[in-house]
């Protein structure tokens, strides 16, 4: 009897799962090192790179770079972030780290350009004598928000011809008395958000807090723009259990005033899977890469800039108290949700 021994083909991460944009900011929000090199590991491989090319890039081996793409799939960026473990605080005291600071700022000061990781690293060492391990600095500077800042290429995936069939349908769908249309999505938030721009005087140093812990939430939400009603619930990750519990929850909560209620999302992974029980919705998918069509990132853009601009969270109780205010308010402003979440800018 003759057993093939040829490897599996490698399963592709699904790129439903998040955008590349929500991908570079939980990068940017990377707790640790571990974490962000996942996440480039899988922005690599969603830009159309081969696991092995990928796996060779990272020196790590396939099975690894199978089980990112594995728990990606099953949980989206949450899957990718490293747990806490124990272990001794970074050796770095508050006086070096002010010294340290006024090195990354004025990279004069040690007659050199430019920082790189390595250079700053040496300098510390050979200059001043400092006995620091190399990831300790710069899980550090993580911490302090600094990022190498490199170009992103960004792919142009949408197909305009299945987008334009989605809108002739949405088009029929609102004509028919007996349908709403119901819009479904998930919003990570962060517990250390990226600050926002603001006007300052030039030469005043505007600082906000940030604690370098990654403290995230996630909510999975849905918006019907005809009457302004918001439905929500608070997760701390998304895969298809915390899905199927969404939509237990909202087909005994809502009130349901047409006959038929079509549930229009993404292609992410959790909301294909054939186990899911939809109750009173019907599942209706987005084109693929089109989260303009999905007007409810527009009302999940609003709650952030009015509830998580510049606010930092201590831990996860002060999170999800804010979360929770945050929800509460946006369920009230019905009128104002109709607004936000016109089908009209779509069409």
């Amino acid at each position: 009897m003759y057993i093939s021994m040829m490897p599996r083909k490698p399963i592709p991460p699904n790129p439903e799962n998040c955008s590349l944009a929500e991908l570079d900011a939980a990068m940017r929000a990377a707790a640790s090192r571990k974490s962000y090199k996942r996440m480039m590991a899988l922005r690599i491989l969603l830009l159309g790179h081969a696991p092995a090319d990928v796996a060779l890039m990272f020196n790590v081996c396939s099975r690894t770079i199978s089980d990112w793409i594995k728990k990606f799939n099953e949980r989206g960026i949450d899957g990718l972030l490293e747990r806490p473990r124990s272990g001794r605080p970074p050796r770095i005291s508050a006086g070096n780290g002010k010294l340290y600071l006024e090195l990354l700022n004025q990279p004069q000061q040690a007659d050199v350009v430019h920082w790189t990781g390595r250079k700053f690293h040496g300098y510390i060492c050979r200059e001043l004598q400092h006995d620091i391990g190399y990831s300790t600095l710069l899980r550090w500077m993580h911490e302090k928000d600094y990022r190498l800042k490199v170009p992103r290429p960004w792919p142009d995936r949408q197909d305009e011809e299945k987008r334009e069939l989605f809108i002739e349908r949405l088009q029929e769908f609102l004509k028919d008395e007996n349908v709403e249309l119901w819009y479904g999505d998930e919003m990570g938030v962060e517990g250390d958000p990226r600050p926002r721009r603001r006007w300052a005087r030039k030469g005043e140093k505007v600082r906000v807090a940030r604690n370098g812990e990654h403290i995230r939430m996630n909510v999975t939400g849905a918006v019907c723009p005809r009457t302004g009603a918001f439905y929500a619930l608070e997760f701390s990750h998304s895969d298809r259990v915390t899905f199927q519990v969404f939509l237990e929850h909202a087909n005994q909560d809502l009130e349901f005033e047409r006959s038929h209620n079509l549930f229009i999302c993404d292609n992410a992974s959790w909301h294909k899977s054939k186990a899911l029980s939809w109750g009173r919705f019907e599942p209706l998918f987005l084109p693929p890469y089109s989260p303009d069509l999905n007007p409810i990132e527009r009302l999940w853009l609003i709650i952030k800039a009015e509830w998580f601009s510049d606010f930092t969270a201590r831990n996860h109780e002060q999170l999800i108290e804010r979360l929770d205010r945050a929800l509460c308010w946006a369920i009230d402003r019905k009128q104002e949700n109709q607004k936000t979440c016109s089908i009209r800018k779509e069409l």
